[in-house]
């Protein structure tokens, strides 16, 4: 019988970041990014997870799961840790996948992140994307924009999430926090909402669909600051994803709107650190000068990569940019370094170099 709350302890004890629970398999921890064995744990069962599912989800969300396979939710832990959820099926049966949610919100500076990327929560309109893939820190860094205009500025804000992670206090800011399927239908009811609710800043969870994407494009150009992510691992793809969701009918009129509405787009991954104690984001920040803006009209976002090279004096650098002040400054190893670097090898294929002794 699996015991979540032991499992739950042993997660805040490692610093993990994520449960696994799979129907035969012994509970699998991420702890710095590699999975590990729970201690002591038996492996789980369909009854396991089945009476799992049953204690800990509401009605409706038991409906969603049973019609669609899946849900996510959002949990709280016996010591008041905060999970967010996500039950699914697979070819075993029921499973279950839990992140942790840091119990306060980090500042840029202590996710490690330059100092430049705060100025993102000092932007006043327009549409700031987060991007990375899966666990590649973006709620942290979002959570951590809204937490400095929260406390810095008088600004009504909004959140959209599915579910809802880091809980935020009012401080200066009005800040109204709502989940999706519960609070409201969905991403792009909720951006539409907030149109008719003098909102300063609205966070989007996701840019999932066409309709969300139309009405975050939208509610930047009214003067809001719209934050959304992406699963994209540049500007430039991030932008081509933007413009690709719509069809191809209207392409055209889009790249013209993203031109005009895209403030700022933060890719971002996570690297080991050399001393194996945690990790670390390695960035690329891409801001929308004019030169930026007319690439995108003109649909040359190949181009991209090369204006932001040339771009530092404006705010930007590129991904292997900040990777290698990672590797300089002593935070990932070299090895870490050319696994990490876009466009190069994982594997280091040369020969070992005869030691200096």
């Amino acid at each position: 019988m699996l015991d979540l709350a032991a499992l739950f302890d042993q997660v805040t004890k490692s610093n993990a970041s994520d449960l696994h629970l799979r129907v035969g398999l012994k509970p699998r921890l991420r702890v710095h990014g590699e999975r590990i064995e729970a201690q002591d744990s038996p492996a789980a069962t369909d009854g396991d997870l089945e009476e799992l599912l049953v204690q800990s989800l509401h009605d409706h969300h038991r409906v969603q799961f049973e019609a669609q396979g899946e849900v996510d939710v959002a949990c709280q832990g016996p010591l008041g840790t905060r999970y967010r959820t996500n039950y699914f099926r697979d070819a075993r049966g029921i499973a279950a996948s839990f992140r942790r949610i840091q119990d306060r919100v980090q500042s840029i500076a202590e996710l490690g992140m330059p100092a430049q990327v705060e100025e993102l929560a000092k932007v006043r309109r327009g549409l700031v994307l987060i991007t990375g893939a899966t666990g590649s820190g973006k709620s942290s860094t979002l959570a951590a924009l809204v937490d400095w205009i929260n406390r810095n500025e008088t600004r009504h804000i909004v959140t959209l999430e599915d579910p809802v992670e880091f809980v935020h206090k009012p401080i200066k800011s009005l800040i109204r926090q709502r989940n999706l399927g519960e609070d409201v239908l969905d991403f792009a009811s909720g951006v539409r909402d907030a149109l008719r609710g003098d909102v300063d800043v609205l966070l989007v969870g996701e840019l999932r669909d066409v309709e969300t994407t139309r009405a975050a494009l939208s509610a930047s150009e009214t003067g809001m600051l719209v934050f959304g992510t992406l699963h994209t691992n540049d500007a430039a793809q991030t932008i081509d994803r933007l413009i690709d969701v719509f069809p191809a009918a209207e392409q055209d009129q889009v790249r013209t709107v993203v031109a005009e509405a895209l403030a700022a787009v933060l890719s971002q991954t996570l690297l080991t650190r050399a001393s194996h104690r945690g990790r670390v984001a390695a960035t690329e920040l891409m801001v929308a000068t004019p030169a930026i803006q007319a690439l995108i009209r003109e649909g040359r976002t190949h181009d991209i990569p090369n204006f932001m090279q040339g771009g530092r004096d404006k705010g930007m650098w590129r991904m292997n940019d900040s990777i290698t002040r990672l590797m300089k400054d002593g935070t990932i190893s070299q090895g870490e370094q050319r696994a990490s670097m876009r466009g190069t090898p994982v594997l280091d294929t040369r020969k070992p170099q005869p030691s200096a002794t």
